[in-house]
C-alpha cells in the first residue's frame, strides 16, 4: 500500500480506490480506520478514493508522541498528504469526526481547497453542539422499528450518566437509515477498527479554537458540501445548515431515510449527489418542491438562453455535441430530467412530473422565455409546459416527440436489463402506462399554443408512427414541420442537418 511521510516522520498510510481525479477522504470514528468508507456507496465509479488511514489506525502506525493525535495537529498530516500527491489544490471529503479536521484544515489552508464534501460531519471545531434535544428528536423518528424500545431505554441510560460503551450495540440502529443486515455487518467492524486511546486524545481541552475557525472559513472560497441524513443525530439536519451557513459558498444536502452513513442508507442518491458536485462542469439547483436537478451550461453569460431537454433513459450528455455548437452564439442549458442522470430520482414518474421538472428548471434559474429544444419524452414534457405557461417558452423545438396519442399497439411490461442504468427503471413502466392511455386534455392543448413551434420528424426509421407526428403538427398553431431521415435521435445521427433547421428557425 501506498506510504507518506508526515511532518513530524511518522509514515502514513493511505489506500487507493478507484481511477480518476484524486478525493482524498479522511474517516471519522474519532480515529477509525478507513476500511468502513469502502468504496463510498460507488463514488469510486467517478473519482479515485484516497483514503487516509489516520496515525494510529488501518496500516498507520502509532506515532512517538501520542498528542500528535490531537485534532488540530492532524490537520498538518492532510497537508503532507497533500504536497506528496503533488496536489496544487484538493477536493476534499471528510465524515463525522474528521469533518472537524477538515474544517480546521481548510481554515488553516483556505487556498488549498478546490473542494469540499463534509458528509453527516464533526460541529465542534466551529462551536456547535449537538444536544440532547437533537437525539430526542432523531431517537422519535425511528419510533416504529422492532428494536426501537430497547435503543430508546439505553439511550436514556446514556442520558442518566452510563457510559455510552455499555449499551452502545443498543443505540447503534439508530445510526443507521436501515438496520438490515448490511448495516449490522458495518457496525460490528467498528470496535476493531477505532482507537479509544487515540480518539480520548483526539479532542483534548483545548484543541479547538470555535472563534478563530469560524473567522477563518470565511476565506474559503471553494464550494463546500454539507450532507446531513434525514434521520442522523450527529447532526441533525438544523445543525448542518448551521454549519453550512459558515462557508460563503456553503450548500446543505438532506438525504432522505439517510442516517449517519449515508452511502449505505442511500447509496444512489449519495453517490449522485456527490457526482453533480464534484464532476466539472455539471451543478445543480432544487426547484421549489425540493427535488435537485442537475444541469450542464456552456456560452456567454449575456448570450439569449435556450434550454436542452433529452428524452426517456437519457441525460443533458446527450446533447453535448449539439451544446457545443450552439454556445457560438447561445446560453446553453442541458438538464438531467427526474430519475436521470445525475439528479434525484425520486421512484415516481409521469409527463406532468417532467413538465414540472422543466417549469421548476426555468423558475429557478430565472430562465422564462428561454427557447426549448426537447426531444422524445423530454418533448412531451416542453409541449405541456408549453400549453400551461406559454410565457415561459419562447421558441419550441419538439424532436421526435410522441404524439399523445394511444400507442398502438399497446406496450407491456418490459424487463430490466442487467447491470448498472443511467436513469431510474420504474421510469419506463410509469412512461408506458400514460402512452397506452393518454389524458385526452392533453391533446385539446394543441389547438391552444401560442408558442412558435418547429416539430422534427426522424422519418420512416423511427419506431413513431410519423403520420401521427405530422397530424400533430398541423393541430399546432403556426407549426412547422420538417423529416430529417434519421431514425429518432435526429440530433444524434444527424446532428449538421439538425442544426441547420433550428438555426433557421430562429435557436
Amino acid at each position: 500500500m501506498p506510504k507518506f511521510t508526515a511532518y513530524d516522520g511518522t509514515e502514513l498510510a493511505y489506500h487507493l480506490v478507484g481511477t480518476g481525479k484524486p478525493l482524498i477522504c479522511l474517516p471519522g470514528g474519532a480515529m477509525r480506520a478507513s476500511a468502513y468508507l469502502g468504496d463510498l456507496g460507488g463514488l469510486s465509479a467517478h473519482r479515485q478514493l484516497v483514503l487516509l488511514d489516520l496515525r494510529g489506525t488501518g496500516d498507520s502506525p502509532v506515532p512517538e508522541d501520542v498528542s500528535s493525535y490531537r485534532c488540530d495537529r492532524m490537520a498538518d498530516d492532510v497537508e503532507a498528504l497533500r504536497e506528496h500527491l503533488g496536489l496544487d489544490t484538493v477536493d476534499l471529503l471528510a465524515h463525522s469526526a474528521s469533518g472537524n479536521l477538515a474544517t480546521l484544515y481548510a481554515a488553516a489552508h483556505p487556498r488549498r481547497i478546490g473542494s469540499l464534501v463534509l458528509v453527516t460531519p464533526g460541529i465542534q471545531a466551529v462551536g456547535l453542539k449537538v444536544t440532547q434535544d437533537d437525539w430526542r428528536s432523531a431517537v422519535a423518528l425511528r419510533e416504529g422499528e422492532s428494536w426501537y424500545a430497547e435503543g430508546r431505554a439505553a439511550f436514556e441510560e446514556i442520558r442518566g450518566g452510563r457510559d455510552p460503551r455499555e449499551v452502545w450495540a443498543a443505540v447503534q440502529p439508530f445510526m443507521y437509515g436501515r438496520w438490515d443486515e448490511a448495516a449490522q455487518e458495518h457496525a460490528a467492524g467498528e470496535d476493531a477498527q477505532i482507537n479509544r486511546a487515540a480518539a480520548a486524545v483526539h479532542y483534548q481541552d483545548g484543541v479547538f479554537d470555535p472563534a478563530a475557525t469560524t473567522a477563518a472559513l470565511a476565506a474559503v472560497d471553494a464550494p463546500v458540501l454539507v450532507v446531513a441524513g434525514a434521520h442522523d443525530a450527529t447532526p441533525t439536519p438544523e445543525r448542518a445548515a448551521e454549519l453550512t451557513a459558515l462557508f460563503p459558498r456553503g450548500e446543505l444536502t438532506v438525504l432522505p431515510g439517510a442516517g449517519h452513513f449515508p452511502w449505505l442508507d442511500a447509496p444512489g442518491d449519495f453517490v449522485r449527489t456527490l457526482a453533480a458536485f464534484l464532476e466539472p462542469g455539471v451543478r445543480s439547483v432544487r426547484t421549489a418542491s425540493g427535488l435537485r436537478l442537475a444541469y450542464r451550461v456552456q456560452g456567454e453569460e449575456s448570450a439569449p438562453p435556450v434550454v436542452l431537454v433529452h428524452g426517456r433513459g437519457g441525460s443533458g450528455t446527450d446533447w453535448t455535441g449539439i451544446a457545443e455548437a450552439l454556445a457560438a452564439t447561445r446560453r446553453v442549458y442541458a438538464l438531467d430530467l427526474r430519475g436521470h442522470g445525475l439528479s434525484d430520482w425520486p421512484g415516481r414518474y409521469s409527463f406532468e412530473g417532467f413538465r414540472d421538472d422543466l417549469r421548476g428548471f426555468v423558475d429557478a434559474l430565472g430562465l422564462a422565455g428561454a427557447d426549448v429544444v426537447a426531444h422524445s419524452m423530454g418533448g412531451a414534457a416542453a409541449l405541456l409546459l408549453a400549453v400551461r405557461a406559454p410565457e415561459l417558452i419562447g421558441r419550441l423545438v419538439l424532436e421526435e416527440s410522441p404524439p399523445l396519442t394511444p400507442v398502438v399497439p399497446r406496450r407491456g411490461f418490459v424487463e430490466r436489463p442487467d447491470g448498472e442504468l443511467s436513469f431510474d427503471w420504474p421510469v419506463v413502466a410509469d412512461i408506458d402506462v400514460q402512452l397506452n392511455d393518454p389524458d385526452p386534455a392533453w391533446r385539446a392543448g394543441y389547438a391552444a399554443l401560442a408558442t412558435p413551434t418547429l416539430v422534427v420528424a426522424g422519418g420512416p426509421d423511427s419506431h413513431i408512427d410519423q403520420k401521427v407526428i405530422a397530424e400533430m403538427a398541423a393541430r399546432i398553431p403556426g407549426a412547422r414541420l420538417v423529416t430529417i431521415d434519421a431514425g429518432h435521435s435526429v440530433h444524434a445521427e444527424r446532428p449538421e442537418e439538425f442544426l441547420a433547421e433550428i438555426r433557421e428557425f430562429g435557436i
